[in-house]
């Protein structure tokens, strides 16, 4: 998906080769090709997360007076997709690619400078705290009650489907501070630290026997006033733009590219003792070939919208044509590889998915993810916005309807 690099942009992507081919050992790789959700492998994550902030190069895209790398768009996807073709661990950073974001255009000069460099080096690790019980897809209709006392907000209520709150410091959290007109009113942004007393997490595991998901408890947790991100009762707007970030940053066509040619190994296995594999069949070679199509439209997609950023022009609604046919794409995949795998993916052992596993080889790794990556993925048109929402958000800002 290069098209014709500049001889600057060539140069670029020869340096990012050979600083992943030295950074990358078999086991982070190992690490890699075993993932089937972003935190299902967080050590390999944390070390190779250490590795790029030692380099500098944990924030591509953030500018340099903030720590970032200072590099264009354009050197940002070629970097992130020779990271998924050296195999290189998923990354969790939310901090990266939602927080600093909206801190450099929300945050105040104290914020930027007391939370900026522990989420460069990774001592923070942050997660989201968005959805509840009641204000799941509309996240407007949340209730979790922050109430103003000096100079504190003393919350109580919950959050439900918080990914990585058990192995996180921090918590971004939008929290109810007053009633309006419109649900949008009176939602605040604060940030909060893990440790807080009253803040519980109980854990949630998902069907693909992932630990990803929690609730988070608030009883009486109290929190800084100056904690809290934009205006008092402003917060919608300040989540607005993080949901932009999470929608174009949740995509990753690099890894999606990565599990179609997963996919495809597996339908050119060729079992011991059989001289043909699934590959051989013409209706096989045709779902392969949709997906790859589908997928194409998705790196066009992508590209679309590096281009209006290589500009400084807002991608506006195409973030959301872009995570919804991503999301799409990456479960039409998972479901071809669990049918390719076959009986293989039933007898599903989790502990497979360890690294160290004593019977784990290279070889297998395809057929051990195929079943927990296709369940995991069911997740992926709910997740940063339900697909019905994202083209809620279509029909109103393209279609005009």
């Amino acid at each position: 998906m290069y098209f014709s690099l500049s001889p600057e942009a060539a140069c670029f992507r020869a340096e990012a080769r050979r600083f992943l081919d030295a950074s990358l050992d078999e086991e982070l790789r190992r690490a890699a090709d075993l993932t089937v959700g972003i935190h299902a492998q967080i050590d390999a994550s944390q070390r190779w997360y250490r590795k790029l902030a030692e380099k500098g190069w944990i924030a591509p895209s953030w500018p340099v007076e903030y720590g970032g790398t200072g590099w264009s768009p354009l050197q940002c996807h070629i970097f992130n997709l020779e990271c998924f073709q050296a195999r290189a661990p998923l990354l969790c950073q939310l901090g990266i690619r939602h927080l600093g974001p909206v801190l450099m255009a929300h945050g105040t000069p104290e914020q930027r400078a007391r939370f900026i460099p522990p989420i460069l080096s990774g001592e923070h690790i942050w997660c989201q705290g968005y959805s509840e019980p009641s204000a799941g897809s509309d996240l407007a209709a949340l209730s979790l009650r922050a109430e103003r006392v000096n100079d504190e907000y003393r919350l109580n209520g919950t959050k439900l489907w918080t990914t990585g709150a058990h192995c996180s410091t921090h918590i971004c959290c939008l929290v109810r501070t007053a009633q309006g007109e419109r649900k949008q009113d009176g939602i605040t942004y604060l940030l909060i630290d893990m440790s807080s007393p009253g803040l519980t997490v109980e854990p949630i595991i998902s069907i693909s026997g992932d630990h990803e998901l929690n609730q988070v408890f608030f009883e009486d947790v109290r929190v800084p006033v100056t904690n809290r991100v934009g205006a008092e009762n402003d917060g919608w707007r300040v989540a607005k733009d993080q949901m932009q970030f999470a929608r174009s940053n949740n995509v990753n066509t690099g890894w999606v590219r990565q599990m179609l040619l997963r996919l495809g190994r597996l339908c050119h296995r060729r079992p011991e003792g059989r001289n043909t594999c699934l590959a051989d069949d013409p209706a096989i070679r045709q779902r392969l070939s949709e997906a790859d199509i589908r997928l194409q439209g998705v790196e066009m997609l992508e590209l679309r919208v590096l281009s209006d950023l290589s500009v400084n022009r807002s991608p506006g609604a195409l973030t959301s044509m872009l995570k919804t046919r991503a999301s799409e794409v990456k479960q039409q995949i998972t479901e071809l590889a669990m049918q390719a795998a076959a009986y293989h993916a039933l007898p599903f052992q989790p502990q497979l998915l360890d690294p160290t596993h004593c019977s784990a080889s290279a070889s297998d790794a395809d057929i051990v993810t195929a079943m927990p990556a296709y369940l995991n993925e069911r997740a992926a048109t709910i997740y940063s916005g339900a697909s019905e929402i994202q083209r809620d958000v279509l029909a109103k800002r393209v279609l005009a309807l």
